[in-house]
C-alpha cells in the first residue's frame, strides 16, 4: 500500500476530479481517482464557449472594408519589400525571386481564405489563437497563441533591423562602422555580427507611441502609409525605365542560378512578406460588417501586396545583376549603382516610412494577443490590465516591447526572417485544420440523446463551434454525416460513432501531409532514400492523403447563409497543409531548434499557469448548472441549464 497523500496532493486531486467522479464508488485511500485523470485530459481539449452574440463587443465597430484593406497592405508592405527581396535574390534564388513570391502568394492565399472564413464567422480579437480555441481545444490554442507572440516579436525585431540598415545606408554605413570599431565584432553563429543599438532604440520609441493610445498610432500609420505607396509607385516606374534584360541572361548566371531547390527555399523565406493579412482577422472585432468586410479586405490586401512584391523584385534584378545586390538596403543601393543617388535617398525615405508602419502595426497587435490570452486566463493576469486613460494593455506593451528590443539587439536579420516564417507557417496550418474540423463537425458529438417533452425534435449544442451553426445554418444538411447519394455505397463509414470517420480522415490527412512533405523535401537530400524507397513512400503517403480527402468529400459540410465560406473545401485547406509543411521543412535546422525551445518554454507556462487559471475552469464548476443551446427544427433557439451530475432527460419511450 502506498504512502498517505500529503495535503497538497489531496488538494490537487480534488481539483482534478470531474463531476462524474462524485457519482463513482469511493476508491481506496492512496489511489488517485481515474475520473480525475480523465478530467485533466478533457481540460487539454476543452473549447472556448462564447455565450454572447458574436457581434456584441465592448470595442467600437468603426472600420470599413477600405480601412481594413489599407491596414493589411500597410502591415505586409514594409521590410519584406525593401530588404527581403535583396536578401533572397542574392543568397537564395537569384532573379527567380519573382517566382518565389508568386508561389508564396498562392500559398498565402489558401491560408488567407481560411482566415477570411474564420474572421467572418468569429469576429473577435485573437486571430488564429481564438480560431483554434473555439474549434480544436485549449492546449492547441495556447500553443498557437504562444506562436503568435513569437511571430509579432520577431516581425517587429526584423523590421527594426531593416529600418536601422536603411538609415545606416543613408549615412554611408557610418553608424555600423562606428559600432564595430568601438564595440567589436561578435563571432557567435547564433547572434548578429554586432549589436544593433539603433534598432533596439527604434523598438522602444515605437512602443512609446503605441502606449499613447490607438488614435496616435492610427494617425501616424495613415500618414506614413501614404508616403510609402507613392514611393513604391515611383520605384516600379523608374525601375522599368532603367531595366536591363541582360541581367537575367546566362552571362549573369541565368534566371534561376540556384535551381528549383533555391526557388522553394526562397518561397519559405518569402512567406515573411505576407504575414500581415492576419492583422485584418485580429481587427475583425472592430469592423462594421465583418461578414463582408473581412473576406474582401483580406483578398484585396493580399492581391495588392503580391503585385507590389512581384513587380519590385523584377525591377530590382533587372536594374543590376543579382550578385551585385546589397542585402541590407537592396533597392536604395541599386539606384546608387545606376547613378541615381537622389532616387536612392527617396527610396530610403519611403522604406523607413513603410517599415515604421509595419512596426507600429506589429507592436499594436502583439499586446492584443497577449491581452486575449490573459483575459482567458491562459497567460498571466497582469497582462489583461488596460490603462484607464489610453485604453491600451499597457503592461503588455512595455514588457514585450522590452523583449523585442533585446531580440533586435542580438539576432541578425536572416535568422529573424527564418524564425518568423516557421511560426507563420505553423499558424496557417492550424487554421486550415480548424476549418476542416469546424466544417465537418457533427452536431451529434455534443448533443444529448434526446430531450424530454413533445413537440418538434430538438438538438442540444454545447460548443461555440456548434453554436455558430445555430446562428446562420437554417435547415441545411447536417454536417459530418455521409451524403445521402453515397450511403448505399459507403454506408460502412457510418457504422461507428457519429463523426468517427471524419475524425479519422482529418487525422489521416494531417499525418499523410507530414509524410508527403518529408518525402518530397528530405527524401533525396537528407534521408538519401534509394529510388525504390522514395517511390514507395511517395506512393503510400499520396494514396493515404487522397483517400482521406475523398472520405472528407463524401461527407456533408456545415453551410451558413450570409457568411463568407471558402470554396473547394476540403481541397484548399488540405493543399495548404501540405504546402505549409513542405515550406517548413526547407528552413534551416537551427530555426527548428530555436522554435522547439520556444515551444517547450510555452508548455512550461501552460502547465505551470495556464491550465490552472483558465476561465474555462469556471464554466462547469462542480455543483453548478451548465448552460446549453437547444435548436428546434422550427428555427427556435433556446438556452437550457442542466446540473453536471444530472443524467440527460429521456424522451418518451426511452428505456
Amino acid at each position: 500500500m502506498g504512502r498517505p497523500w500529503s495535503q497538497g496532493e489531496q488538494g490537487a486531486c480534488s481539483w482534478l476530479r470531474a463531476p462524474l467522479c462524485a457519482s463513482l464508488p469511493t476508491m481506496a485511500p492512496g489511489r488517485p481517482c481515474a475520473a480525475g485523470l480523465a478530467r485533466f485530459c478533457q481540460k487539454l481539449k476543452r473549447r472556448k464557449l462564447l455565450a454572447d452574440s458574436s457581434m456584441a463587443t465592448s470595442l467600437q465597430r468603426c472600420l470599413s472594408a477600405l480601412d481594413l484593406t489599407l491596414l493589411g497592405v500597410g502591415s505586409m508592405v514594409g521590410s519584406g519589400l525593401y530588404v527581403l527581396t535583396g536578401v533572397v535574390a542574392k543568397e537564395v534564388t537569384g532573379p527567380a525571386v519573382t517566382v518565389s513570391f508568386v508561389v508564396a502568394a498562392v500559398a498565402s492565399l489558401m491560408a488567407a481564405l481560411c482566415y477570411a472564413e474564420f474572421g467572418a464567422r468569429v469576429p473577435r480579437t485573437g486571430s488564429a489563437y481564438l480560431f483554434t480555441y473555439v474549434s480544436m481545444g485549449e492546449l492547441w490554442a495556447f500553443l498557437i497563441g504562444w506562436n503568435l507572440v513569437l511571430e509579432y516579436v520577431i516581425a517587429s525585431a526584423a523590421v527594426a533591423r531593416a529600418w536601422s540598415g536603411y538609415l545606416d545606408a543613408m549615412f554611408d554605413h557610418r553608424i555600423q562602422n562606428f559600432t564595430e570599431a568601438h564595440l567589436g565584432v561578435w563571432q557567435v553563429p547564433f547572434l548578429a555580427r554586432s549589436p544593433d543599438w539603433l534598432a533596439a532604440g527604434i523598438i522602444l520609441l515605437a512602443s512609446a507611441f503605441v502606449s499613447c493610445g490607438a488614435r496616435v498610432s492610427s494617425w501616424l500609420n495613415h500618414t506614413l502609409s501614404a508616403v510609402s505607396m507613392i514611393v513604391i509607385l515611383f520605384i516600379v516606374v523608374l525601375g522599368f525605365i532603367l531595366a536591363r534584360p541582360s541581367n537575367w541572361g546566362e552571362a549573369e548566371g541565368g534566371f534561376a542560378p540556384f535551381g528549383f531547390s533555391g526557388v522553394m527555399s526562397g518561397t519559405a523565406t518569402c512567406f515573411y512578406a505576407f504575414v500581415g493579412f492576419d492583422v485584418i482577422a485580429a481587427s475583425s472585432e472592430e469592423a462594421r460588417d465583418p461578414k463582408r468586410a473581412v473576406p474582401l479586405a483580406i483578398a484585396l490586401s493580399l492581391g495588392l501586396a503580391a503585385t507590389a512584391y512581384i513587380l519590385v523584385s523584377a525591377v530590382l534584378t533587372l536594374m543590376i545583376p543579382w550578385h551585385s545586390l546589397n542585402p541590407n538596403s537592396a533597392l536604395a543601393d541599386a539606384f546608387y549603382q545606376r547613378g541615381y543617388s537622389w532616387a536612392g535617398y527617396l527610396v530610403a525615405t519611403g522604406s523607413i516610412c513603410a517599415m515604421t508602419t509595419v512596426q507600429l502595426s506589429g507592436l499594436f497587435c502583439l499586446p492584443r494577443i497577449i491581452y486575449a490570452m490573459a483575459a482567458d486566463g491562459l497567460f498571466f493576469e497582469m497582462f489583461a490590465y488596460v490603462h484607464p486613460r489610453t485604453q491600451v494593455p499597457l503592461l503588455g506593451i512595455l514588457a514585450f516591447g522590452a523583449l523585442t528590443a533585446v531580440v533586435t539587439l542580438l539576432l541578425d536579420l536572416d535568422a529573424l526572417v527564418q524564425f518568423l516564417s516557421i511560426g507563420t507557417l505553423l499558424a496557417y496550418t492550424f487554421v486550415a485544420i480548424s476549418v476542416l474540423v469546424l466544417r465537418f463537425q457533427t452536431a451529434s458529438q455534443s448533443r444529448s440523446p434526446s430531450l424530454a417533452g413533445s413537440g418538434p425534435k430538438a438538438k442540444e449544442y454545447s460548443s461555440f463551434s456548434d453554436h455558430l451553426e445555430l446562428v446562420g445554418a437554417g435547415h441545411g444538411p447536417e454536417p459530418g454525416r455521409l451524403r445521402p447519394a453515397l450511403r448505399p455505397y459507403l454506408g460502412f463509414l457510418d457504422r461507428g460513432s457519429p463523426g468517427a470517420a471524419v475524425r479519422g480522415a482529418v487525422c489521416g490527412l494531417v499525418v499523410s501531409a507530414i509524410a508527403l512533405g518529408c518525402v518530397l523535401m528530405l527524401g533525396h537530400s537528407v534521408l538519401r532514400l534509394p529510388l525504390w524507397g522514395f517511390l514507395l513512400l511517395l506512393l503510400c503517403s499520396s494514396v493515404t492523403f487522397l483517400l482521406s480527402l475523398l472520405v472528407l468529400g463524401a461527407h456533408q459540410q456545415q453551410r451558413l447563409k450570409d457568411t463568407f465560406q471558402m470554396p473547394l473545401v476540403p481541397l484548399i485547406p488540405a493543399l495548404s497543409i501540405v504546402l505549409n509543411f513542405c515550406l517548413m521543412l526547407k528552413l534551416s535546422y537551427l530555426t527548428w531548434v530555436r522554435f522547439t525551445i520556444w515551444l517547450l518554454i510555452g508548455l512550461l507556462v501552460y502547465f505551470g499557469y495556464g491550465i490552472w487559471h483558465s476561465k474555462e475552469n469556471w464554466r462547469e464548476p462542480p455543483g453548478l448548472v451548465t448552460a446549453r443551446y437547444v435548436a428546434f427544427s422550427d428555427g427556435r433557439v433556446e438556452e437550457t441549464v442542466r446540473d453536471p451530475g444530472q443524467a440527460p432527460a429521456q424522451g418518451p419511450g426511452s428505456p
